[in-house]
C-alpha cells in the first residue's frame, strides 16, 4: 500500500486518520482548557471550577505535546492536504490556521517557561517533567504572567471563529469542509468486471 492509498495520510480530498484523530483529541482537550479557564474566571471557589482547574497545567502540557506532534504530522502531509479556497476566503483560512497553530504552540509554551522560571518545577499528571531550581528567573516568569491568559483568550476567539467558519462552509455554502475532517476522503470506487 502506498502513501496515496493509505488512510493514515492526508489526501487532497480529505484528511487521514492520524490528522483527524489529532484534531479531535486536541478539540476535546481545548474544550476542557477553555471550560476550566471560564469557570476559574467566573468563580474560582466553585467546586466544578476547582476540579477543572486542578488539571489545567497537566492538560495544557499534554496540548503542547499534541500540537508539536500535529504540526510535525501536518508538515509530513503538506503536499497531500486538501487545498484551501482561492481568493479572500482562502487567504483568510491560511492566515487563520497559521494564527491557530502559533497560539496553540505559544500559549502552553509560555506557561511551561513560566513554571521553569518560577523555580518550582513542573509535574504533569503526577510525573515530574523538570525539577524546580528554587531560583526565580524573572525573564521567563514575566512574559508568561503577562501573556499566557491574554493569548489564551485570543486562542478561544480564534477557535470559535474556526468552528463558525467550518459550519458556514458546510451548511451555508454547502461545501464538504467538515466532512473531510469527520470522515476523511471518500471511499475509493471499486470496479466490478
Amino acid at each position: 500500500m502506498t502513501k496515496d492509498q493509505s488512510t493514515l495520510f492526508d489526501h487532497p480530498e480529505g484528511y487521514g486518520s492520524v490528522s483527524r484523530a489529532l484534531h479531535w483529541l486536541m478539540a476535546a482537550l481545548f474544550a476542557w482548557q477553555f471550560l476550566s479557564a471560564i469557570l476559574h474566571a467566573v468563580d474560582r471557589e466553585m467546586p466544578a471550577a476547582r476540579f477543572f482547574w486542578s488539571w489545567h497545567i497537566s492538560v495544557g502540557f499534554l496540548l503542547l505535546l499534541a500540537v508539536v506532534l500535529r504540526g510535525a504530522w501536518a508538515l509530513i502531509n503538506l503536499g497531500n492536504r486538501p487545498a484551501h479556497a482561492t481568493g479572500f476566503l482562502g487567504a483568510a483560512a491560511r492566515l487563520g490556521h497559521l494564527a491557530l497553530y502559533l497560539l496553540m504552540l505559544v500559549v502552553p509554551l509560555l506557561a511551561t517557561l513560566r513554571a521553569y522560571g518560577s523555580g518550582r518545577g513542573l509535574s504533569v499528571f503526577g510525573i515530574q517533567v523538570f525539577a524546580g531550581g528554587g531560583e526565580r528567573i524573572p525573564a521567563l516568569v514575566e512574559p508568561g504572567s503577562a501573556l499566557h491568559g491574554l493569548l489564551g483568550w485570543a486562542l478561544l476567539i480564534l477557535v470559535a471563529g474556526h468552528v463558525i467558519m467550518a459550519l458556514a462552509h458546510t451548511y451555508l455554502w454547502r461545501e464538504d469542509t467538515l466532512r473531510r475532517m469527520l470522515r476523511g476522503r471518500p471511499a475509493p470506487i471499486t470496479r466490478i468486471e
